[in-house]
């Protein structure tokens, strides 16, 4: 069979069968990189502890198992993190710098930039410069301040205005409630809150120029506690109601912000994401709870990231 023919025949084969094909390159690293077309890769700025799951230890297993690339950009490497009440900790602000000239350098694609928890103005100044250096990326802030009503002992009204900055320049955001009533300078609200106030603060969110903004732990007056999101392209308003559980633990909001991201990587729709990532984390939590385990250990992840990888059906949004 002469090498036309066999093509072509190869060609209908594939057709037929309709199935993603492992390509074996025999070149360089740097075409290796090149050909990993259906590969999506993550720029993760995040800190990394030992003990307790949260940011890059949760970051890393879940787009992992969503087929996502993560390329960690560490923020800072903890013993524990800082729920504990000791813990060894070496700062990483000064790696931050070299490292994106490196991957300028190498010329690396990232389809997403994603940031959480910030330690300093310094350290968000050199997000922004990794978020200016790849315009046409996904870009992500998980703006870590605070939780319960109240900002973190670490983030001080200087820092707080800092990572307002930073959420500009954000295509999604995805604050809890307290950290979307710092964003706005309102109070917490100490009631369940009317659909027409959560889309206020959805849109004035939006307004700082994100296209989408998705807040967690909201509780709504006629809706329970829910994830309410916001896609300012099309001007709808989304929800999904979350199962109440008497506990908190460390890594829940990296967690649903990985999830949300693969999803809409892999293209997922807003509500669709959402979704995906509320049950997915509703489902960590319960099983932690089942275990009654301290909050700094985190959510039991690891048996449960099966679930990403297999098909669920997802139909509890809702019109805001």
């Amino acid at each position: 069979m002469n090498k036309t023919k066999w093509i072509k025949k190869a060609a209908a084969l594939l057709k037929k069968i309709k199935k993603y094909v492992i390509i074996v390159w025999y070149g360089s690293y740097e075409g290796m990189d090149r050909v990993m077309l259906s590969g999506k890769r993550v720029a993760a700025i995040q800190d990394i502890s030992g003990l307790g799951r949260c940011s890059l230890t949760v970051i890393i297993p879940v787009l992992s198992a969503m087929s996502v690339q993560v390329c960690p950009v560490p923020t800072a490497v903890l013993s524990a993190h800082t729920g504990y009440d000791e813990f060894v900790m070496r700062d990483l602000t000064d790696y931050m710098k070299p490292a994106l000239e490196h991957y300028k350098k190498m010329g690396t694609h990232f389809d997403c930039v994603y940031s959480g928890f910030m330690a300093s103005e310094e350290q968000i100044d050199h997000c922004l410069e990794f978020f200016r250096a790849y315009p046409d990326s996904l870009k992500v802030v998980d703006p870590v301040m605070g939780d319960g009503g109240k900002a973190y002992a670490t983030y001080t009204d200087k820092l707080c205005k800092k990572m307002s900055e930073l959420v500009t320049v954000a295509d999604i955001i995805t604050p809890n409630l307290t950290e979307a009533a710092i964003l706005l300078g309102e109070e917490f609200p100490t009631k369940p809150m009317l659909n027409t106030q959560i889309k206020s603060w959805l849109v004035r969110l939006s307004d700082k120029g994100n296209r989408t903004v998705v807040i967690t732990s909201a509780e709504l007056a006629n809706g329970g506690m829910s994830t309410v999101g916001f896609d300012r392209d099309n001007g709808s308003f989304w929800k999904v109601a979350n199962d109440y559980v008497p506990a908190h633990y460390s890594g829940t909001g990296d967690m649903f912000a990985s999830v949300l991201i693969g999803g809409i990587l892999k293209g997922d729709s807003l509500p669709v994401a959402i979704n995906r990532a509320s049950a997915f984390t509703e489902l960590c939590i319960k099983t932690t709870y089942s275990y009654q385990l301290p909050w700094t250990e985190g959510l039991m992840l690891e048996g449960q990231l099966s679930w990403l990888t297999g098909y669920q059906e997802l139909s509890d949004y809702r019109k805001l």
